[in-house]
Order: C-alpha cells, then structure tokens, then sequence
C-alpha cells in the first residue's frame, strides 16, 4: 500500500482545436510528430489534425479524427473482447500491473508530451504520470470480494461488470484522469473506449500506442476527435455507461443524451470552491499553501480555491502574504528549467478568463498582482490577486479556472455558509484556522462533496474517494467505491446454497 499526495482535479472538455489552413505557422509538416488510435489492440487512423503548444500556439504534432466507421469498429472490439475480460479476474489483474510497470517506464516520453500539449511544467508533468501508474497499479492490487455476504446462510451480494465503458477525459490532467476513469472500469471487468479531449489528445493516444500487447485487443481502445466523436460514444448502443470528466454544460448535455437508453452515466463536473479563513489565521504562515491551493496547474483544477472569504479585520495582511507569493512563482513555458506555471492550456478558455477579469476590472476591482504576462506568444496569464470585486461579478460567482483569484472580506461567518450553500456548485471548501478543531466544525456545515481543513485541493492518492455535490457531479471516483460504479450490484437470496 501507497500514499500519494497530489494535487489534481479538473474541468471542461473544451469544443475544437484550430484546423491547419495558410496562416498558421510552422516549419514544415515532416516535423510534426504524430500519434495514431488504438482500435482493437492496433494502430488506426491518420494523423491529420494539428495539436498546439499552448505555450507557443504552434503546431507540434498531428492525431486522427476518428470517424464514423473507425467509432464503430472500436465499440465492436471492444463488445468482442469484454465477455472473455471479465472472466479471469487474475488475468485482469496481472495485465494491468504489467501496463502500471510500461506507464513507469515511460515516464520521461510521457512527460515531455504532456508538457507540449497542456503546458504545465515538465516537473508537473512527471508527477502526473507517476500518479497514472500508481492509480493503474492501486486497481491491480485492490481486493475485490467475489461475494459478500449479507445474511449468514441466507442473503449475499455480488457485482458484474457493465459492459463498453465510453470515458471521456478533459484538457487540464489528461493522463491520470484517463487512469481515474480506465483503471477501475477495466479491472471490474469491462472493456473501454476513452477519448481525450481534443486539446490535449496526443499523450493519452501514445498511452494506448504503449499498451498495445499489454491490454488484449479490443479491451482499451483509444480514439481522438471533437465533440462530435463524443456525442456518437455517448449515444452509440453498444455503450452500457458513459463516464465523463469536464465541464457543467457538457455533463448536463451528456445526461440529456443518454435518458432515452437509460444508460448508466458518471459525471465529475465543475467547482467554484471556497476556502474560508477565521479569524485567527496567522497569514504569512498559510499564504503558501493557500497559493498553491488556488493555483496548482494554474488554477486549471476543478477543486482548486476560486475565492477566499477573509475577515475584514486581516483582508490587507491575506492580501499582501499571497501578492509576496504570486510575485516570486516563474511563469513560462513547461518546457523551461526552474518554471512554476505554465499558460493556460487553450485560446478559448484563455479568452474567457480574460473576459471575466476584465469585466471585475470594469466593475471596480483591483488587481493588487499578475494579469497579461509579457510573452510575445502563448497564452499566458501571471497569478493574478483580486481585492474589492463587486458581489454578483461572474468572477465570484462562477468558475473561473484560471490563475485568478479574488478576495471577499466577511463580518458574518453564518452569512458565508448560507451563501456558500446556496451555490450550484459543490464540489469542495475549505477551513483555515488555528484551531483545527473549530475549523471542522464550521467544514461539516458546507454542503459540498470535500472538506478540507487548514489545505485545499488535496488528494491522497487512489485509495481517497472524490465526489462532488449538486452541479458538481454524479457518482464517486476512486477508491473501491469508485470501481463499484463500474459495476451492477446483484443481490442473491441463497435458498441453502453455499454462500
């Protein structure tokens, strides 16, 4: 048994990447590095899609855009593969701590691909692939009882595997949360058709490339493409559950889709956490881990802090220990030595992160650091600290996912709960305060799906179930309670049987 500490959540499946045409710049095509589906234990398609680095907005490799008939054939072998899968639980096991072992041998490829492509820091990177071959490896090694038994000599339990899994992966962590995903569904016996978005598709497609000999044909195929390839898993019919990891409006538009077949569906959606701070913080002390608790992949994380309540009496000193922080971190491509954070992973989501500060800008905000940072290319934004942001501004209000972070001073900490709760959101919040025991007590009032208290988006390791409450999320991920999602509970009245 293991004990990670990572720092990982998420967001959106964003809507498209930009098509190679006349004016966008590269060297020549040949050096392009590219990257094919996994379909049936194969490599399939042709890789004619650009990927950018974030970092650069230029193109460095090319994937396929799945179509139709290539969709078809992955559900095929995977509906083919799936019964004998499930049949040997020791074979299931055996296959993936051997693809747990590939994922760690391949650390280094993996990590300068997931660096180009998402463009958090090689060091990050590196983490984020070891998380992958720990949370494959968890699943290998997780006891999962056959039967369990409810009423001696009467009543037992047991579980069977789905079917076709369609998972489909955002932009922000696309290995190890393809792993959240793969891992338990492919160990409680069902085989996988995975799509990652189409931002960040490249390290997940050499991911099934890698496992190609290791996982039985058909069992895990990988295809790439838009949103239009993940409108056809969702509805295609040989899916028995969809599992999708991305934004509110995605998952809402997920569900509407699979209402008619009554398909199982696993939604792990967005979050506008808030951290709370009483009164009795020592702000220098926590301005650190309050920073990286808001800014981890910079600010692209799900369960990050989204905006901090600060009591009125130490608003400027919160306010002056994280500007400290945020004018020390390094901004700049992944790629570079000694970087902190990287650019946002994608022009859409740049642009909107932009609009929302702007827009608190306008409202009356004050930037007390960050903004534009002064790269000629890149989307790039520096820690950016907010004070004095109007109530009801979207900055607030909504998910922001990005390296911005705004300030709220309160005098009524009962007027914070109740607002807290009446959000949509509810995937996380936290407590700061001397007193952990007081901090608790305020934790367990929030209705959100995690509480953390004197920390922010924590994560332990596979082992940790993670949830979110109303618009942030059906179902649990991780965990053993997250590979039971993966499975249909049987209850057996034994009648005399050996149970």
């Amino acid at each position: 048994m293991f004990v990670i500490e990572l720092e990982l959540v998420f967001t959106g499946q964003a809507r498209r990447r930009p098509c190679a045409g006349p004016n966008l710049e590269v060297s020549t095509m040949a050096q392009l590095q590219r990257f094919s589906m996994t379909i049936n234990g194969r490599s399939s398609g042709t890789a004619t899609v650009p990927v950018l680095d974030p970092a650069t907005e230029l193109p460095w490799a090319e994937v396929p855009e799945c179509t139709a008939s290539e969709l078809d054939a992955a559900f095929r072998a995977a509906v083919g593969a799936q019964a004998g899968w499930a049949a040997d639980d020791r074979a299931r096991r055996e296959a993936l701590r051997k693809a747990a072992d590939v994922v760690t041998g391949a650390t280094e490829e993996l990590a300068r691909l997931l660096s180009a492509e998402q463009g958090k820091s090689v060091a990050d990177a590196i983490g984020e692939v070891q998380g992958t071959a720990a949370w494959i490896g968890f699943y290998a090694d997780v006891e999962v009882p056959d039967l369990e038994v409810v009423v001696e000599k009467s009543v037992g339990t047991a579980r069977f595997p789905l079917g076709v899994v369609a998972a489909i992966t955002p932009w922000n962590y696309p290995l190890i949360l393809s792993a959240w995903k793969f891992a338990p569904a492919l160990r409680a016996g069902n085989s996988v058709v995975l799509k990652p978005s189409p931002y960040t598709p490249a390290t997940v497609l050499r991911l099934g490339e890698l496992l190609q000999g290791i996982l039985p044909p058909g069992v895990f195929n990988v295809v790439s493409g838009g949103d239009e390839v993940g409108v056809a898993m969702t509805k295609h019919p040989d899916t028995a559950m969809v599992t999708f990891t991305g934004s509110i409006a995605a998952g809402k538009a997920i569900a509407a889709a699979v209402a008619d077949d009554l398909k199982r569906v696993k939604l792990e959606l967005g979050g506008n956490d808030p951290a709370i701070l009483l009164e009795d913080v020592d702000p220098v002390a926590i301005a650190e881990d309050l920073f990286w608790g808001a800014f981890t992949n910079n600010g692209q994380v799900c369960g990050a802090a989204k905006r901090v309540y600060v009591p009125e009496s130490l608003h400027d000193a919160v306010c002056d220990a994280l500007v400290a922080v945020a004018e020390r971190i390094r901004v700049g491509a992944g790629t570079e030595e000694g970087v902190q954070l990287g650019p946002i992973n994608n022009r859409p989501q740049y642009e909107r992160v932009r609009k929302l500060l702007n827009s608190a800008v306008s409202a009356g905000a004050t930037v007390r650091t960050g903004g534009a940072a002064e790269q000629e290319r890149g989307y790039f934004l520096r820690p950016t600290i907010l004070t004095d942001v109007p109530a009801g501004q979207p900055i607030i209000d909504e998910e922001q996912f990005g390296p911005v972070l705004p300030l709220i001073p309160y005098s009524d900490l009962d007027a914070v709960v109740r607002e807290i709760n009446a959000s949509k959101y509810g995937l996380g919040g936290s407590v700061w305060s001397a007193d952990p025991n007081r901090a608790l007590a305020i934790g367990r009032r929030l209705r959100v799906g995690m509480v953390y208290i004197n920390g922010h988006a924590i994560n332990h390791g596979p082992h940790v179930p993670f949830a979110g409450a109303r618009w942030s999320g059906i179902g649990v991920e991780n965990s053993i309670e997250g590979l039971k999602e993966y499975s249909q509970l049987q209850v057996i009245y034994a009648n005399g049987a050996d149970l």
